[in-house]
């Protein structure tokens, strides 16, 4: 009985962008964590906070933000076995990030526009402050994406080398990541 071949993994994408991931992410925790706690010392002010919020806006983006997860995940495949159709797999995820773009800035007025803002409490504080900073990485990982598309169409991946496909997909993930705590962690839970 001969063994096989030992299956060698890596980390996807370039080490320095492993640690802005990780870097980012222990941010996010702790701005978690804050709120948690907070929460816990005011359950009144973040319910009535939460029965504000529009849970279908959210459920909505977080849709949108799973497909164009999806959709990166399915470029980076393609891209790997040297297949086509991974720039259109690359401009669909912007498309379906961009449900979550227009979302928020809806959000955003209809709640600014009924008097809620940074000031409001503490909820507000902590929502507003925890979303746009989640939404600047959204925004940050569409100029990643469309970077990564361009770069596709020039020919500069191919799939021989993976690292900045990779890379750019791993940020776009977290990107994700945050959201899916995010969004039950304002929008569900009490």
């Amino acid at each position: 009985m001969q063994a096989s071949a030992p299956t060698h993994h890596h980390l996807p994408g370039d080490l320095a962008v492993w640690f802005f991931i990780f870097a980012e992410l222990a941010v996010f925790g702790i701005l978690f964590i804050g709120f948690g706690v907070a929460r816990s010392l005011d359950p009144a002010t973040f319910t009535a906070g939460r029965e504000v919020l529009h849970p279908w806006t959210g459920l909505i983006n977080t849709i949108g933000l799973i497909t164009a997860s999806y959709l990166v995940a399915g470029a980076v495949h393609r891209l790997r076995r040297r297949q086509s159709g991974v720039t259109l797999l690359l401009w669909g995820a912007i498309a379906a990030s961009s449900i979550y773009t227009f979302g928020k800035f809806w959000e955003y007025a209809d709640l600014y526009g009924n008097g809620y803002n940074l000031g409001t409490d503490t909820f507000f504080m902590f929502y507003f402050f925890l979303t746009f900073f989640h939404f600047m990485h959204v925004v940050l990982g569409q100029i990643i994406l469309v970077v990564l598309a361009l770069k596709v169409r020039k020919g500069d991946y191919n799939g021989d080398d993976m690292n900045g496909m990779e890379s750019g997909a791993s940020y776009w993930h977290m990107v994700d990541l945050v959201w899916l705590v995010l969004f039950p962690m304002l929008y569900v839970l009490a």
